[in-house]
């Protein structure tokens, strides 16, 4: 596999970065577009092994900044900033001249699953599949502020990473909500997993171990 960097626009002033993970040959024709969380950006040491070993097994993969990030930022963008950068994201995959994938699958680490999430709910995201790389249900400490409102009206398969120790997803909470989804969804938990699935030094699994069974989840799912 190769990466290749990239740019695209996202509305008529502005443009973001992106990298795309190409396969060496034989494409698969599902696309995965891989996108963020709020306090980091498409270079995250997770979010590069994921877009690489998918790319290895043959899916085309875009990972790419949001605006606020594009730009050296801090303070997150608007709604509407944030659904702009999907959608450039996803007209850059879909209409890209040399592969055109027929399927897109949807990746969001905490912010960037939440936007896919709700732009999948109100029709805006055009995708075949989503996954979460720790859904932010809930802010620290406020586990009765559910952000669960979304996932509700979503039909498509859905796939959760969750880690036990999660501040932004209680798992008891995360399961409750599960149980009343109308779409096929499916749940795996990074025992004493953090938020980016940081585990202790004294756990059994390296950070490349937690790393390749992220990787090796989603592609079983992705085959199924």
């Amino acid at each position: 596999m190769r990466n290749e960097s990239v740019t695209f626009s996202i509305s008529e002033d502005d443009r973001v970065s992106g990298i795309l993970s190409i396969p060496d040959s034989g494409a698969r024709d599902i696309g995965v577009i891989i996108a963020h969380g709020a306090a980091n950006d498409m270079n995250h040491p997770m979010l590069q092994f994921l877009a690489d070993g998918l790319a290895d097994a043959g899916y085309l993969s875009l990972r790419f900044n949001f605006l606020y990030r594009e730009k050296g930022a801090e303070s997150l963008d608007t709604l509407d900033l944030l659904y702009l950068a999907w959608q450039g994201a996803y007209r850059f995959l879909a209409g890209h001249p040399e592969f055109r994938p027929r399927r897109i699958v949807a990746v969001g680490k905490s912010l960037g699953g939440r936007i896919a999430s709700l732009m999948a709910a109100e029709g805006r995201l055009s995708v075949e599949r989503l996954i979460f790389l720790g859904y932010p249900l809930h802010a620290p400490g406020k586990k009765d502020r559910l952000r669960d409102g979304p996932l509700y009206e979503i039909s498509i398969p859905m796939f959760f990473f969750a880690g036990s120790r999660d501040q932004f997803c209680d798992l008891q909470l995360l399961k409750g909500v599960l149980s009343r989804l109308k779409a096929p969804w499916e749940l795996d938990v990074i025992e004493e997993g953090e938020h980016s699935f940081d585990i202790p030094d004294s756990h059994d699994m390296t950070r490349e171990e937690v790393y390749r069974r992220l990787l090796s989840k989603t592609l079983e799912w992705l085959k199924a």
